[in-house]
């Protein structure tokens, strides 16, 4: 038996709300497994400050229907074929990217000149957490700040020698199970490579809590403005 790996043409979901304010960038959310981009977007959109940027939420390639409920939900990848599935998404989410920000007007409200790159801030949730690096590290675009919560930098992150890391939040309940253990590796990475970073602990497990919501408009304000 042998095994051949076949290119093709699919279709991605993106969900996108522009600024109700003056805008200061774009914002991208990555969803956990088993989850969709309108959950992603529903969280972004209660970060404190998210009026002033537009928002978008990228859906995982892969979708199927979650057990029970029949809804459909989707996963980033499996670790079939994960090197490629890894390329395929980080030329997906570019893609993407180039689309969510090839706009210069955005409802009606004054924002960055065409010609200029506007900020751009990848949070990531879980197993989005590592598309969120991805596209940070990887990905065609310099990023302005990534934010991850409850999920770890991946090894093909981890093991890129690059200039392009933005500020880091990184956010973890004292009571997740699957990332608590993690963090730290994921501090000893960053402090390696001089990045600047922030880590949360807060009361919570793996979830967005409104602790971590507070601290995340917090951070961008300060990250992205430089008050």
């Amino acid at each position: 038996m042998r095994t051949i790996s076949i290119e093709t043409v699919t279709h991605g979901r993106v969900l996108v709300e522009d600024a109700a304010d003056v805008f200061s960038g774009l914002i991208v959310g990555f969803h956990g497994y088993a989850q969709s981009a309108e959950e992603m977007l529903d969280e972004v959109r209660r970060l404190p400050g998210s009026s002033r940027w537009r928002l978008a939420a990228i859906q995982a390639l892969h979708r199927f229907y979650s057990r029970g409920e029949q809804r459909v939900v989707a996963s980033w990848m499996t670790r079939q074929d994960r090197e490629q599935a890894i390329l395929d998404n980080i030329a997906y989410v570019d893609a993407a990217v180039d689309e969510i920000a090839g706009d210069s007007e955005s409802g009606g409200h004054l924002v960055e000149p065409a010609a200029s790159s506007p900020r751009i801030v990848y949070v990531g949730f879980s197993q989005g957490a590592s598309m969120a690096a991805r596209a940070a590290v990887r990905g065609a675009r310099r990023a302005a700040g990534l934010i991850l919560l409850g999920g770890d930098i991946p090894p093909d992150v981890r093991n890129v020698e690059s200039a392009n890391w933005p500020p880091v939040l990184i956010g973890c309940g004292d009571r997740d199970a699957w990332y608590g253990a993690r963090v730290e590796s994921d501090v000893a990475l960053l402090q390696s490579r001089g990045v600047t970073h922030d880590v949360l602990r807060f009361d919570g497990g793996h979830e967005f809590t409104d602790e971590f919501r507070q601290a995340v408009g917090t951070w961008l304000e300060r990250t992205t403005t430089g008050a």
